[in-house]
Formats: structure tokens, sequence, C-alpha cells
């Protein structure tokens, strides 16, 4: 998606100063999505009686359907700005949920959902930013009553701006009220009362926290004291939760206590106190109150319309549930109930039928799922109970690369296709992510095979009869494997009768008519395709051998050494009349003799390029996807030249060099494709470069030649389908992905090193796969989706912070942090991960209260050895800013760290960076430049 497209200014020519038309363009793009999740709503936007999921992304909207078998996305919506605030309400007359957006520019939308159209439509629009006022250093706090009577947003301290609405839900103008607190903490409108009333829990200047309450006067615009106020609430608490009626009152949540807060309704008696709570009359107010774990919560969601139970994640992760103990009247009691570890969450939605959603910008979205009965714990999560067991299931996760704090990117291979590793991720959620683009082939199958030099995919018939391959055929040097898929779908050896199995096999093809043909150095075979069983055979003249092959469903296309050229017409395509060998017939081993109408290899014409050696060549159907015949076809010669000729006759139409007019490298594949109904020419040569043509098929000319370097070794070309799209596999020591884009080529790396060969194989056992040769192996391989960011993930279970690589020792250092929850403190590390497999070699623990702040890799001058090179700073709470801080050279030798050097400095080492052989430090607000002296 385009996100910005700048020019920069012309600049102009001048005397004396040369041509200035330099023209400078920025063209910025999003190559992930959002993945970091802020708010998520359930409710009813899109139909009466259907749930739907609302997820904000930053920028973007994702709206889900509940089904029984799990998520359905339905609507992606760009917003422009990020959103702050997410609510969905109701007005009367609406059949379904109108969506409110506020933005951190404080610019606001209300959406609903077309049926007819199927489409998000704009209901209203606005600005609710001021022309004066301080901004609220919580950012946007927006809330819509429950009744619908009006819109509240707190943007800047002092002021309440309300949005009125009329019965029919349409927005009136806005205008501000005074608000007497200042340093606002938290808003949230009141339910089940006949004035739209807010319940503020703001902090003093003495640092004291309190809950008070305001009816908002919508005629006057005006805020009136509301029916209670609470104060010296706990001085950690953040989050108001008001509860629905007909209990009503709020929940206030702190660090190390939750209160329930409501008017005592006049009687002022108390209720006796219920389990797991305490209680306290005070002015005719209900407080009630449990004691929690010193955490902060950080997301709530409701699980019962009246509110009785609520699910709170804090900062650990944890997943709890409270519950209100009530008689429909008035509320008891609390309890509070840890449920298990789930991702560290910014947002709770429950679902339905215990399905919880847990979003998170701090690590990977969860779909979870609560069991009445606590199930044994996953390995990587906290127990919920002393006896290890959990009430939490995760059923799925959703990858977020948020908060990135450091990235590096590395191209590991040198091949100018770099990854990004990233430092994503908060406390125990933490991770490394490596990040590349390209094609993801996900293994299914692997056995060790070197020498591979050629593959093919084989069916028991034609494609109408039998879609799904049955067969590979594997072709080494000297011999031809074929191998089966078995009944207990793994592949096994088996053989054709008809195949000569002590040749290497030069192409393979299935054959129209129920036949399969194999081209080999002694000549063509056809056989059955469901019993191998010999059909036909041909045999080049003069005793010849043959060097290249290629096949299609009607037609071979054959190449003898001296340059000799012939066509052949195969299976149910062969006429009669021509030279023929039919093994049910009488014919000579050179097929001279006449195979009458029953013939089924006819040579329909013979061709010589000039005495030209022949070093490639395709009779690949132009159509998109593949006709029975081909029209054209190509040949490569050991001239660096590329032919285009007519199909069957082998009449030369046009000829094209390969660089360097002719001297250049011999191309070792040609390929004719079509991408998007566009006819294309590919040659790939020795040195891994790949030259591209566009193709008339009516003129037989090549237009638009391109070139460009896929890799350093000789590339083969072979198409596959992929979703209705026809793409090609260039096999070298860079593999890549060819498809069409909007008329364009587009070039996708692959996450494999090295493939040498490839054929496309769908069997039953492996829908939708490639078959993939290297030097020593063959893997059977799912296909991903073309051109997408490939994530992987390493679990740290701590922060980190910083990260740099050692192409010298293939190694990454990373600063890590994690939070001792027992001590209230955090611990700081260097640690030695392995370039390749990201397991961790060696960890360097830092000092009490030191803290990790830079990292480079550098080599010095005088000294060729390359080193990592920590800057730390020590935190004191005392100090408003270090005062001490080191700066620490280590050395990466046999998956160790050794600490060669230290030195200590006044402030903490913010920056490094290597110059002019020498290490430049920023330390606290001085640059210092450092020199090494070996000793």
């Amino acid at each position: 998606r385009r996100e910005e497209s700048t020019r920069a200014p012309r600049s102009s020519a001048r005397p004396g100063r040369g041509i200035g038309a330099a023209m400078a363009y920025n063209y910025v793009v999003t190559a992930q999505k959002p993945t970091s999740v802020t708010h998520s709503l359930v409710g009813n936007f899109t139909h009466d009686n259907e749930l739907n999921l609302i997820v904000a992304k930053c920028t973007r909207i994702e709206i889900h359907m509940l089904t029984p078998d799990g998520l359905q996305p339905m609507h992606d919506v760009p917003v422009y700005g990020r959103i702050a605030v997410m609510k969905l309400y109701r007005p009367a007359g609406e059949k379904r949920q109108l969506l409110y957006v506020a933005t951190e520019r404080l610019m606001f939308c209300v959406l609903a959902y077309d049926q007819t159209t199927g489409a998000i439509t704009t209901r209203a629009m606005g600005d609710l930013s001021n022309t004066i006022g301080r901004p609220c250093e919580h950012g946007l706090i927006g809330e819509v009553d429950p009744e619908c009577r009006l819109i509240g947003s707190q943007a800047y301290d002092g002021l309440f701006k309300v949005v009125p609405m009329d019965r029919a839900g349409q927005l009136r103008e806005a205008f501000d009220v005074r608000l007497e607190e200042l340093n606002v903490v938290d808003v949230k409108f009141m339910h089940g009362r006949s004035v739209p009333t807010i319940c503020v829990l703001y902090e003093d200047t003495k640092e004291a926290r309190h809950v008070k309450t305001y009816e908002v006067d919508v005629k006057e615009k005006t805020l009136r004291e509301g029916p209670w106020s609470q104060g010296d609430v706990e001085g950690g608490s953040s989050l108001i939760i008001p509860v629905p009626a007909p209990l009503g009152g709020a929940i206030v949540v702190g660090e190390s206590v939750i209160v329930y807060l409501n008017r005592d309704g006049g009687n002022g008696a108390g209720v006796g106190d219920g389990d797991g709570g305490s209680h306290q009359q005070t002015g005719g107010m209900i407080v009630k109150a449990i004691a929690t774990k010193s955490v902060n919560v950080m997301a709530h969601g409701a699980v019962d319309a009246d509110g009785s139970r609520y699910l709170l994640s804090d900062s650990t992760g944890m997943l709890h549930l409270l519950v209100l103990v009530h008689d429909r009247r008035r509320v008891h009691a609390l309890k509070l109930e840890s449920l298990g570890q789930t991702s560290i969450a910014s947002t709770v939605s429950y679902l339905d039928n215990g399905v919880v959603y847990v979003g998170s910008a701090y690590g990977d979205s969860q779909l979870v799922r609560l069991h009445a009965q606590p199930v044994r714990c996953a390995t990587d999560q906290v127990p919920a109970t002393p006896d290890g067991l959990t009430y939490v299931e995760c059923l799925e996760s959703f990858t977020n690369l948020g908060p990135i704090v450091d990235f590096a990117v590395v191209d590991l291979d040198r091949h100018g296709q770099g990854q990004v590793v990233m430092c994503s991720g908060v406390n125990k959620d933490g991770s490394l992510r490596i990040v590349r683009n390209g094609v993801g082939i996900h293994e299914r199958a692997a056995v060790e095979l070197p020498g591979v030099k050629g593959c093919w995919s084989l069916r028991k018939g034609d494609a109408a009869t039998h879609p799904s391959d049955t067969h590979l055929v594997v072709s080494f040097a000297g011999e031809t494997r074929i191998l089966a898929i078995d009944d207990d779908d793994e592949l096994a050896e088996t053989e054709f009768r008809g195949f000569s199995a002590n040749e290497q096999t030069l192409c393979v093809c299935n054959v129209d008519g129920g036949y399969v043909v194999q081209c080999v150095a002694s000549g063509v075979r056809l056989v059955n395709a469901a019993d191998g069983e010999p059909r036909a055979t041909w045999s080049p003249p003069g005793g010849a051998t043959v060097s290249v092959a290629s096949a299609n469903r009607t037609q071979a296309l054959v190449a003898t050494t001296g340059g000799s050229l012939y066509s052949l017409a195969l299976g149910s395509a062969v006429g009669a009349g021509g030279d023929a060998m039919d093994v049910d017939g009488a014919g000579d081993a050179q097929g001279g003799a006449q195979g009458g109408a029953h013939a089924l290899i006819r040579e329909t014409a013979s061709a010589s390029l000039d005495g030209k050696e022949i070093a490639c060549l395709d009779c690949t159907p132009l159509s998109d996807p593949g006709d029975a015949a081909a029209r054209l076809c190509a040949v490569g010669t050991w001239t660096a030249e590329v032919f285009l000729l007519t199909m069957p006759d082998l009449r030369v139409v046009t000829t094209s060099p390969l660089g360097g007019g002719g001297g250049g490298v011999i191309p070792r594949a040609v390929l004719l494709c079509s991408f998007e109904g566009m006819p294309h020419l590919l040659a790939g040569l020795g040195d891994g470069a790949l030259h591209t043509f566009g193709v008339d098929p009516e003129a037989g000319t090549l237009r638009d030649g391109k070139s460009l370097s896929l890799g350093t070794q000789p590339i083969t070309l072979r198409t596959f389908r992929s979703k209705g799209a026809t793409h090609v596999f260039a096999g070298s020591d860079r593999p890549t992905v060819i498809y069409g884009n909007n008329g364009k080529l587009i070039y996708s790396n692959v996450n494999l090193r090295e493939v040498l060969h490839a054929c496309p194989f769908n069997c039953d056992a492996f829908p939708d796969s490639l078959a993939l040769a290297s030097e020593s192996d063959l893997t059977i391989g799912g296909i991903d989706d073309i051109q997408k960011l490939h994530i992987r993930t390493v679990p740290l279970g701590e922060q980190p912070r910083r990260i740099a690589h050692q192409p010298e020792t293939r190694t990454y250092a990373a600063l890590t942090e994690i939070f001792d929850v027992d001590a209230r403190g955090e611990n700081y590390f260097v640690r030695l991960f392995d370039d390749v497999t990201f397991e961790t070699l060696c960890k360097f623990r830092l000092e009490p209260d030191e803290q990790d702040s830079s990292v480079i890799s550098c080599a010095f001058a005088d000294d060729p050895r390359a080193y990592y090179v920590v800057g730390t700073g020590y935190s004191l709470p005392e100090e408003p800013e270090p005062t001490r801080g080191r700066i620490l050279v280590f050395r990466a030798e046999d998956g160790k760290l050794q600490l060669v050097a230290e030195k200590e400095v006044k402030g903490a080492v913010y920056n490094l960076n290597a110059f002019n052989g020498k290490l430049l430090a920023g330390i606290n607000s001085k640059v210092e430049l450092f020199r090494w002296v070996s000793r």
C-alpha cells in the first residue's frame, strides 16, 4: 500500500555549474500492516443476530464474524490516523450498533455497516480539538453514555467535551464543560442513571487519588455534583469499570486493592461481608474491597451482560476472574481467582462459550479457551494453581511485531536479500523476530538423495480423469529412479518397465491418451501411464545421442549432439503417415518403418541451426494454462543466442543474443510461459543471470529484453500453478519465484538456501506442493503465500533492548532485560546467539543496578579482530541522571563471550559508533572518542 510519494524540487541549470536537471523521488510503502492490537470490541455491528469481533491495530480496523468454525474475517478498514478510542453503541431505533472512533489527533467519526452494499459507511465525523488548552499527559479519553444521550471526551486538562445526541442518534453541536480536577486518570459513564453521569478518577497535588461523580447538564452546559464520591482510594488505582444496572456503581482497580463503590441506596445500612472481601460503611456508601498481588492491571473485559464477572489481565500476563457476589440488587462481596497465563494484554474481549480474545500490543495476540476445570499447563506457561494446572488453553496466536525497539539488517548469504532481526515484545513476551520477504516453503517430507540432475511429476492418466500426481521421477547421472506414493502416504521406489532405468532422464511428461513420454540419451520412449508398459520408441537417425529434450501433452522437441533438432508428435496427436516406431508394429531400431495410423511417435520435422550446438530448449505452450500443443518453441545455443522457431515445422522466426552479442555465457535453461495472459520468454544463464523477453505469438518476435542477476550458479526454470496463476520457479544458489503482477514481472526470493531442480507435485498426500532437489537431498514442500513477509519468532522470556550482528563470528549480541517479580527489580544481560539457529551460546550478567544501553560490532585500528562493544550506565534511585557507566569490550570465541577490556566513564553510554578505527561514544550529554591500545 502506498503511504507517501513525494518528489524533490527540480534543480535548475546555471551557467558554470553544469546541468542541474536531477530529480529525486521518495516512495514509501507499508511492507507489513500493523500487528499491534490496542482495542477490541464484541457486538452486533454487521448483523442483528450475529456477533462481531472488532479489532483496532494502530491505523486499521479489522472486523470479524463469530462462526462455529472460528473467526471469519469480513473487513479491513484503513483509518487516517492512529486510533485512540473505539466504542460500540446502539441508539434507539437502530437495529445494529454503530462504531465511534477517535484518533490521537482528535478527529472522530461514527461508522455503520450497510447490509445492502456490504460496505462500511460514515454516519458522522468531526474534530475534538480546541485552539487553546493544555493536552492531557495520558492522551485522549473517550466514552459513550450507555443510554446513548451523549459522547464525552477529555483531551485537555480541566476540560470535558460533550457531543450531545438526539433520540435518533444524530450528533449535535459539541461544547466544553469545566472540570475542576486537572490530573485525571480515568473517566467512565455510569449505568442506570436518569441523567448522564460520569465517574472521575483523579490525582491531587499531593499524589493522592480520589473518585468523584458528576451529572452532565446538557441544557445548562455544565457539570453538577454527582450522587457519590470516595476520597483516598489506593494510590496505584488506574482503572474504572462501570457496573451495569441494576447493580450500578463502579469498580476501581488498583495495584494491590480492587474496590467496588456505590451509593447505599439511602438506607445507610451495611450488608454483611462475604468471603474474599471486606466491607465498611462510609457516609451512605457501599465499599467492597479485595486485596491482590502488587501488579498493574493492563486490561479488562466483561463476561456477563449484568456485570457479575470480569476478566482482568495484569502486567505479568496472568488472567484473573473477578466475581461480584450479589443478589441482583446490591453487591455483597468480591472474589478474585487466577485462571492462567496469556500474553500481556492491552485488551480483553469475551466472545462466547468460554472463548476469549486477548489482544496485545506487547506480544502475540491470542484466542484462548477458559475451562471450568483446571487442565495441564503448557511448558511455556506459568501455572495458575500450586499443582501446576491452569484454566486457560491457547487456541490460536496472532503474530505481533511490536513494539520494535531495535533491529539489525543482515545479508547472511551475501546475495543482496537481507533479513531484519528485530528486538520485539515486552517482559516475558520479549522475542527476536526474523523478518524476510519472499516465498515460504514449508517442508512436508524430505529424504537424503544426493546427485539429483532433474525431477518430474507424473499422473496415472489424463488430467481430466486423474487430477492428482502419483509418481515422482528423479534423474541421476547414469540412472533414473521412480518414486510412488504408497498406501501409507509415503514415497517408495517403484518401476516402469518401459522406462530406461540405466540412463539419465532428460525430460518426462504426461501425454494425452493415457501415456507418459521419457526422453533419454538413446531416444524417446512412450509407455502406459497406468502400468508403465512400453508402447513406442524413437531413436535419432545415424546413432546420434540426444543431448537435451522438452515435451508437452502432444509434442516432443529433442536435440542431438552436433546441433540437429527434431520435432515429434506423440500419442493421440499422431496421425497417419510419417516415420514412426510402434512397439506393436514392425519397425527397425532407427524408427524408419511405417507405423501406420496406429503409430504413437511420429517425427514431424528436423532442422539445424547452422551447425550451432544446442544447450537448452523448450516447447511449453504459451497459453495460460497450457494448450495441448505449442505453436512456438525456444532454443538456446552454445553461442549464447536464443532462437524462436515455429512448431511443428521448426522454422526459425527470430533470434536474439544473450549478452555479449553471441559471445556471452552459455544459456542453461529457456522457458516459454504466460503471466496474466502476457507471453514471455525466459533464459537462464550459467552465471546466474536471467534474461526476459516479451513474445508476440502471432508475429513470433521478441521485445522488451531485460537482464538481471538471480545468483551465481546456473539457473533451471520450471512452471507451476498457485492459486489459479502461473508461476516460474528459478532454481539456483538463490532460488526465486517469478510471477506477474499488473503487467510486470515480480521476483520473490524463497526461504531456502539452494535449489538446483524443482517441479510441481500435487498429490493427495501433499497437495499444492513442490518437489525441490538440492545437492544433498530431495524435499517435498508446501507453498506459502507469494510475496509475503515471513516472520520467524525466537522466544526469549526476556525483553530484548539492543542487537548487533558480527559477520566474522556469525553471531548476534543482544542486550536483554528481565523483570524479577519477587525482588521487584530488573536484571540485565548480554546474550550471544548463533546467527543461523539463534541458539543462545553464552549469557553475560551485568552488575547490580547496571543497565545496558548500546552495543555494536567493530574492529579497531591495528587490530583486525572483531569485537562486541557494550555501553552501560548505573541507574540509582537517588540520581536523576546516571553518573557512572562502563564500556565493555567482548570477543566472541568458540561460542563464548570473553571480556577483554572495560573502561569506566562518568555517565551512561547511550550510543556507540566506530569512527576511523576508534570508538565514538555518546555519554550523557557529551561525545567522547576512545582509542584502542593493544596490550
